[in-house]
Parts: structure tokens; sequence; C-alpha cells
């Protein structure tokens, strides 16, 4: 385990109170003991916001899983819920440097082998991957989706972390024992784990795709399998608007009560009729 990273973990968890999140006698004789340092950091602002901002204190691993947090509202008041859904996993984008070498690396080919066009700046850039445009050597346009150099190393030691923590919050917490922060940290292990390997990402794009290819209400990307690596996924590009842009869809005057509908409609034919969601 990182030891400095532990005790900086500690020092978010005073510096924004957190510790006034669990209910225990340990707890406040803790409280009672960081009163000193505790008399000198912000009490204004509400525990949810205390929260997230401490999230994004942590780094790209805790804001994924404030953002997990933030789908579990038979867990959580809902005053933090909301505010936790306001999390936003964007990090500074890794050089197009790595990101050829990457490439180039798995296929065993220089990248002007592979792509007739590649944008050198990504469209998208999250904790674990970032996203480029790109165009194939037969013309199609794709999205290239790259895995963030040494990642799964990084990804496990904060996991490490987090499991220890939850181990510690369910032992002195009162809730804990019912609320089970210990299986809430291995169900976003698990989910974690798979968006490490891009090969099982595709695979499940593929099986999403085949499960809708008859119905017109969800449109799934194509997956070039050609051009799949572990660390590497290529798909084809589409063009959208996030349904989170209100005002977008308005502006292009989408039906947004059919919308809702009809995503309803998707994640029941997911979960009911395919068992895959």
């Amino acid at each position: 385990m990182n030891v400095l990273r532990f005790f900086y973990i500690i020092y978010i968890v005073i510096k924004f109170r957190l510790d006034e999140f669990v209910d225990s006698k340990s707890i406040k004789i803790i409280q009672a003991l960081l009163f000193p340092i505790r008399i000198f950091q912000p009490n204004k602002i509400s525990r949810s916001v205390r929260l997230r901002i401490a999230l994004e204190s942590l780094g790209p691993i805790f804001i994924k899983f404030g953002q997990m947090l933030s789908t579990r509202r038979d867990l959580l008041p809902i005053d933090i819920a909301d505010e936790l859904a306001k999390l936003q996993d964007q990090v500074a984008p890794f050089d197009y440097i790595i990101v050829k070498k990457i490439i180039e690396d798995a296929y065993g080919l220089p990248i002007e082998k592979q792509f007739l066009q590649f944008e050198k700046v990504p469209v998208a850039s999250a904790s674990v991957a970032q996203v480029h445009f790109a165009k194939l050597v037969s013309g199609k346009e794709v999205a290239v989706k790259v895995l963030r150099p040494n990642i799964k190393t990084k990804v496990k030691k904060n996991l490490q972390l987090l499991k220890w923590v939850a181990a510690i919050l369910q032992y002195i917490w009162k809730d804990g024992k019912r609320l089970r922060p210990t299986e809430v940290v291995e169900e976003f292990s698990r989910h974690t784990d798979s968006e490490l390997n891009l090969l099982l990402e595709a695979a499940h794009c593929s099986h999403l795709g085949q499960n809708f290819k008859n119905k017109k209400l969800l449109i799934v990307p194509d997956v070039y399998w050609d051009y799949c690596h572990e660390k590497i996924m290529v798909m084809e590009r589409m063009n959208g608007i996030p349904v989170s842009d209100i005002d977008a869809l308005k502006k292009n005057k989408i039906d947004i009560p059919l919308l809702a509908r009809n995503g309803v409609e998707i994640f029941f034919t997911q979960v009911f009729r395919d068992g895959f969601f």
C-alpha cells in the first residue's frame, strides 16, 4: 500500500470534514483529537459539496467511484446523490507521441500504415483512456480509444486503498453492516477492471449491437475488430447530441418526452429481454 497516498487521503478527510458523515463512537474520539486542526477548516459549505470537492481532490479513480455512487440512490441521501452526479471524469490528455507509440507497438506497423488520417488532439480525455478521431486507409471515419500508459498499475493501487478504507468504514460505522461499503467497492472494482481491457469493451459493444440490430430505437456503432487490441478500440464514428444537453435537443426540435420513453424502453429491453446492460 502507498503510505504517502493513504496519509493524503486522511488529510483530505480532515480538510473537508468527511468524518461527519460517519456516526460512530470511534469517529467521535478521532474528531476530538483532531479538533485543533478542524477548527481551521471551512464549515459553511454543505456536506454534499464538501464530499464532491474532496473526491475531485483525490483524483480520477475517486471521481469515477463518486460517479458510480451517484447512481446508488438506494444507499445515498438525495442531496449527496445529486451533487455526486455533477462529477466530471475529465483529466489532461497524454501526449500524441505516447499515443503513437502505443498504437505502433500494438500493430507492429507505423501508424500511417493503419490510418489515412489521425487527429493528434483527442476529442475526449478521461481517467482510463482518451479518444481520437481518425480515418482508416479504406476511407471509413472512426473513433480510436487508447488506454492511458501504466493505467492498470495506478488503478490497482488506488483500488487497494479504497478497499482498505471501505473495510475500516464498515467496521467503525454503525450503518456499515447494513450498507456494506466493502461490497460497493468490490462492485466498482469489477466494473473498473472491465474498462482496462478494450477487447472486452469491444465485445460488449458488438453484443449490444447484435441485440438491437433489428430495432430502430438504438444504433450501436460498428467495431472494427482487425484494428482492436487490449489497449486500443476502433469503432465507427457517429455524430449526435448528448442527452444531457437539453438546450441542444430543444434547438434541434427533438421530442424530449418521446426520447425519454424510448430510453426507458431500451433499458427495459436490455434488462428483461436480453439480460445484458
